[in-house]
């Protein structure tokens, strides 16, 4: 557990120290958050010391601990941002731009995973908690789309949030993000129909009430400035996500056994990316195909079979900014797409 706590914790902190703080000294905290969550995490994926077990069993099934301290430090990092941003602390233009790129990488890359853990958990106060993250990113609605649609039809056309072979990112997006809305909705409003026994607010209610909220509480610390602040670390952090679902399901497809019916969900299904910095930063979200074997299991947990696992060459990050050049990216990823499409 150590490792997922010191390169969350530490990033945290880097961003906190920068909201806090002014003068020349925001300008050092702002450029070491940035520098740290890029060029720092390549440098450290490619140390082979540090490389995390396959089979991490000796930790399992610790993280609940470190999920919510991270739930709980995302609400003062967002909101001090979105102050901060907008000229609150009256921080320098270089500050201001460095926070924002490394805040948003980390609420796309560190808050993402984390709350994507939380809805996951059994436990009610855990899963509302991570409810409440992506509703301040303006994105609740992907709680129903992740759990209702996203693990049911994962790897087949029926999920807009898996990417089928030759299909940009640019594509992608805007079909995976209206999709995702579109099939969750319907999704959850189907069950609630099904069981007559749910009562209260529909869950794309709380969504909206939560996104009213987080906008209003921008609208409270900065006005309008501190709105538009907010729109751009939500689509920042939104396009993150969005990558990473491109690149952990691009090209894979679950075989037809008949009509109608698919093969089950299986190790092959999934890209990832063992490296050990960038794992530890995301909370082991790269190990995607065991998470979508046992959704179940903590993160601490999740394995690599490299056998039986599509492996991406490069770690996720970089996987996603190669993902925004699509004659690089189909080049580097339609000849191994095919590959696992013929096992």
């Amino acid at each position: 557990m150590a490792r997922f706590a010191f390169a969350t914790l530490t990033m945290a902190a880097l961003l906190g120290a920068t909201i806090v703080s002014n003068g020349a000294w925001s300008d050092v905290w702002a450029l070491a958050a940035l520098l740290g969550i890029t060029v720092g995490v390549f440098a450290l994926d490619k140390l082979a010391a540090l490389a995390a077990p396959d089979h991490p069993g000796e930790e399992f099934p610790a993280g609940d601990g470190l999920a919510v301290a991270l739930g709980l430090l995302h609400f003062p990092l967002l909101y001090g941002g979105v102050w901060a941003i907008s000229g609150g602390g009256g921080h320098d233009a270089t500050a201001r731009v460095a926070l924002f790129f490394a805040l948003s990488l980390f609420l796309g890359q560190v808050g993402n995973s984390n709350a994507h853990e939380l809805i996951h958990r059994p436990d009610r106060g855990l899963r509302r908690l991570g409810i409440a993250v992506y509703s301040s990113l303006l994105f609740g609605h992907h709680v129903s789309a992740h759990l209702r649609v996203h693990h049911v039809h994962a790897a087949t056309d029926a999920d807009p949030n898996s990417a089928p072979l030759g299909q940009s990112y640019y594509a992608f997006a805007p079909r995976a993000w209206i999709g995702s809305f579109r099939q969750g909705l319907r999704a959850e409003t189907a069950l609630r129909r099904r069981a007559s026994s749910r009562r209260g607010l529909h869950p794309y209610g709380i969504y909206a009430g939560g996104a009213v909220l987080s906008l209003g509480l921008a609208w409270l610390l900065a006005g309008g400035a501190g709105m538009l602040a907010l729109f751009g670390l939500c689509a920042y952090a939104q396009a993150q996500l969005l990558l990473s679902d491109y690149v952990q399901h691009y090209g894979l497809r679950r075989r037809e056994l008949a009509p109608g019916r698919r093969e089950p969900v299986g190790p092959q299904h999934s890209w990832n990316a063992p490296m050990p910095a960038s794992s530890a930063l995301m909370l082991n979200a790269p190990r995607h195909s065991d998470h979508h074997a046992r959704p179940a299991r903590p993160y601490p947990g999740l394995e690599i079979d490299r056998a039986a696992m599509p492996i991406l060459p490069h770690a996720l990050p970089v996987m996603a900014v190669l993902a925004l050049i699509p004659p690089v990216w189909r080049r580097l990823m339609d000849p191994r797409a095919r590959r696992w499409s013929r096992t």
